[in-house]
């Protein structure tokens, strides 16, 4: 099962779900698609499961039991899909599409790419060769640096 998350911004990202459509059509993709469309939800598909937004626990059930997950840019989401170990394919919103008020979701998809965290894609187009990569793709293990900013904060707080 692949998990496609779209978050919670109030602009819609049908985009994706297009794209995602076209490449089951094409066979690309065989899998059962479920999607967390948000402000998405209205979007038609007969070939995806989609609804709007669930309760955390049910989301985090369907990370953990999903194969790899599509994400847009969101730190939340890409973060959820590593620490449950999960191949993540991460799908900027851009601002010239009115999909977010500015393109840092770029940059955010940028940063995780390189550090070979997640396979990070800057055009929908790039959607299904990242789909191929992903056989072949190992990510590095996710550690989270909260100790540290946590420890960096009590040091300002204490000052």
């Amino acid at each position: 099962m692949i998990l496609v998350t779209l978050g919670t911004q109030d602009k819609k990202f049908t985009r994706l779900l297009e794209e995602i459509d076209r490449l089951i059509d094409t066979k690309v993709i065989t899998d059962e698609v479920i999607v967390q469309a948000g402000y998405s939800s209205d979007y038609k598909s007969s070939n995806m499961k989609i609804f709007d937004l669930i309760a955390k626990d049910e989301f985090e059930k369907l990370i953990s039991k999903c194969d790899y997950l599509i994400t847009h840019g969101g730190v939340g989401n890409i973060l959820s899909g590593l620490k449950c170990k999960k191949k993540v394919i991460a799908v900027p919103r851009l601002k010239e599409y009115k999909e977010h008020v500015n393109n840092h979701q770029l940059e955010i998809i940028e940063n995780f790419n390189q550090e070979g965290y997640i396979i990070g894609i800057k055009d929908i187009k790039e959607l299904e060769s990242a789909i191929l990569k992903l056989k072949n793709f190992k990510p590095k293990e996710f550690k989270s640096n909260k100790d540290k900013a946590l420890r960096v904060v009590k040091k300002l707080i204490d000052k």
